[in-house]
């Protein structure tokens, strides 16, 4: 089997312990989405000869999306779909689609500027955040509007999304799912004191109980095979999902590169016959 790695960072923890398992009986190659070796790019003379048996879309870059799209296009099977990984990228589509299948999650509204929301600020502690999720965007609670106003120095026109803050205990229950095999940690919120420090081991008999069911059916009604769920307790041990993200690092936990390793060679096997292609 051919897999193909469309990543800019081939030696993550999660992918380089995969590819130590696959590449013993396997050829697995890392495309890097923002250079010549990605398909896409006008330049490359790359033919539909040349696909891999699968890939597994670790960025969600533009250029990585429409790398794995292009890759699509031709017939491949891509572990998350661009389609189901661009969902995650919209907090505003996120919210909704989850909302819309009866999932806790997190009351949302979208507002076009952060400037906007200054104009009229909320009378009550919000969490607001980029509307569009990528590395280093806004996450951030406000409790009043003079940390609003504060706020707006730097991200004015940032399109957002505000959810009511929800009292907590301050830890975020950190779910990973891949191919339906569940790894969970406890880490601070990053809205506490002090950030977010490191992932503490969670077993997953130690959830409240009724936790994995939302989790688990964040999978199909996503389209993703490979998934991180934020959750909070809301009260009285009900949880609240505040985030999903398509195919997150997954590090430190004991079994994930051994579920994503079988999880390529399986689509890879079925020609992409998995959530990700529904």
């Amino acid at each position: 089997m051919r897999i193909g790695l469309i990543t800019a960072d081939p030696g993550h923890q999660l992918l380089a312990d995969a590819t130590a398992l696959l590449a013993s009986r396997h050829e697995v190659m890392a495309l890097d989405p923002r250079g010549d070796d990605n398909p896409a790019s006008p330049g490359n003379p790359a033919s539909p000869g040349e696909l891999a048996d699968v890939y597994l879309l670790k960025a969600r870059t533009p250029p990585a999306l429409a790398l794995a799209r292009s890759l699509e296009r031709r017939g491949a099977p891509v572990v998350n779909s661009a389609a189901a990984t661009t969902r995650c990228q919209d907090r505003t589509a996120m919210a909704e689609r989850a909302l819309r299948a009866g999932l806790p999650f997190a009351p949302t509204r979208t507002v076009a500027s952060l400037a906007g929301l200054a104009a009229e600020p909320p009378p009550r502690p919000v969490v607001v955040k980029s509307r569009h999720s990528r590395r280093h965007d806004l996450v951030a609670r406000v409790d009043d509007a003079a940390q609003l106003r504060a706020l707006t120095a730097d991200w004015a026109d940032e399109p957002v999304v505000v959810q009511d803050f929800v009292p907590n205990d301050g830890w975020d229950h950190k779910l990973w799912v891949v191919a339906g095999r569940v790894f969970a940690a406890l880490r601070r919120s990053e809205l506490a004191a002090g950030g977010r420090g490191p992932n503490l081991p969670l077993a997953l008999d130690a959830l409240p109980p009724g936790w994995l069911d939302p989790v688990l059916r964040v999978g199909p009604v996503f389209a993703l095979d490979v998934y991180g769920v934020d959750l909070i307790d809301s009260g009285g041990g009900a949880p609240l999902i505040v985030d999903i993200n398509a195919f997150p690092g997954i590090r430190g936990q004991a079994g994930a590169p051994e579920a994503l390793a079988a999880l390529a060679l399986r689509t890879a096997e079925r020609g992409g016959l998995t959530a990700s292609r529904a």
